[in-house]
């Protein structure tokens, strides 16, 4: 059975625009090494500025590099990727993750293959992943989540209140710690940390995880991508908004953010070769 059947390539593999892990100024002789295999076949390399900054080199702002490259390219980890793939939204480009540890959830890539991957690259031997992305909204904000949204409790000595509807209509009251909404390549992340199910990353779909709720009732809930989500918060001291674990807002007694799937997908470049249930052994240790 053929589990990805999209087809997607890129349409020129001329220009590629990098983004290193953030204050990491050691990963220079990398970046170098990196540049050189993508020049070696041909492919012009922009540097993103804060990226070149780090390293005492000259680079193009982020939007800048966007428009001008045919694909991305994050060096870093998964938490890298997530920045770069948030960051670059608007502009929907293809984007590979170059692994600098061991293998990671979406960076597949090690720095020892990147010539051979390369090749694979020019030869149309790889492919594009398409993952959903959510959308939250609130009085104030807009904003864009990979892998999760998560509304908080402000105080670690009080419990967080939230009223929850569906498409307008109230479907639950949590009472916890927090509740996180994930998206299935979010599913590996936070949401597995308290107990949450593991989603395909394909699949669209929202994910509801209260997070230590004060009843055992409350359990995780799959949703199909096609609702629209509201949290109300009722608890007086407010709550706080974290997004893909990278930023964070405030939102106050009464507040609401709505949640619903993002009107485009992160699309992630990967070795034809990549089996998701693969990574799960390896990462989880299954059947060890």
């Amino acid at each position: 059975m053929k589990i990805n059947q999209n087809t997607e390539k890129l349409t020129n593999i001329k220009i590629a625009g990098i983004v290193l892990k953030p204050n990491a100024p050691e990963i220079k002789d990398v970046y170098l090494e990196i540049k050189s295999y993508f020049e070696s076949e041909g492919i012009e390399v922009l540097l993103e500025c804060n990226s070149a900054s780090m390293i005492g080199l000259e680079g193009l702002d982020f939007d800048e590099v966007c428009m001008s490259c045919d694909f991305l390219v994050s060096v870093g980890g998964d938490g890298t990727l997530i920045s770069v793939a948030r960051r670059a939204y608007k502009f929907e480009k293809p984007l590979l993750g170059i692994h600098l540890g061991t293998l990671g959830f979406l960076t597949d890539i090690m720095l020892k293959e990147v010539p051979s991957f390369l090749l694979k690259l020019k030869n149309d031997e790889y492919r594009i992943d398409k993952r959903m992305m959510i959308k939250g909204v609130t009085s104030n904000k807009k904003f864009v989540a990979f892998n999760d949204i998560v509304i908080t409790r402000k105080s670690v000595n009080s419990m967080l209140k939230v009223d929850a509807k569906i498409d307008g209509k109230l479907f639950n009251s949590y009472y916890g710690d927090g509740i996180i909404i994930s998206t299935p390549t979010g599913s590996t992340a936070y949401n597995l940390s308290v107990g949450g199910p593991l989603v395909y990353p394909l699949t669209n779909a929202f994910i509801v995880t209260p997070i230590a709720p004060h009843s055992l009732r409350q359990r995780p809930l799959v949703l199909p991508a096609n609702f629209v989500i509201e949290f109300t918060i009722t608890d007086k001291k407010g709550a706080v908004i974290i997004i893909d674990g990278q930023d964070s807002y405030e939102i106050e007694h009464g507040e609401s953010i709505k949640i619903e799937i993002a009107n485009k997908k992160a699309k992630l470049i990967h070795r034809i070769e990549r089996n998701y249930f693969e990574v799960l052994n390896d990462k989880l240790q299954w059947g060890d």
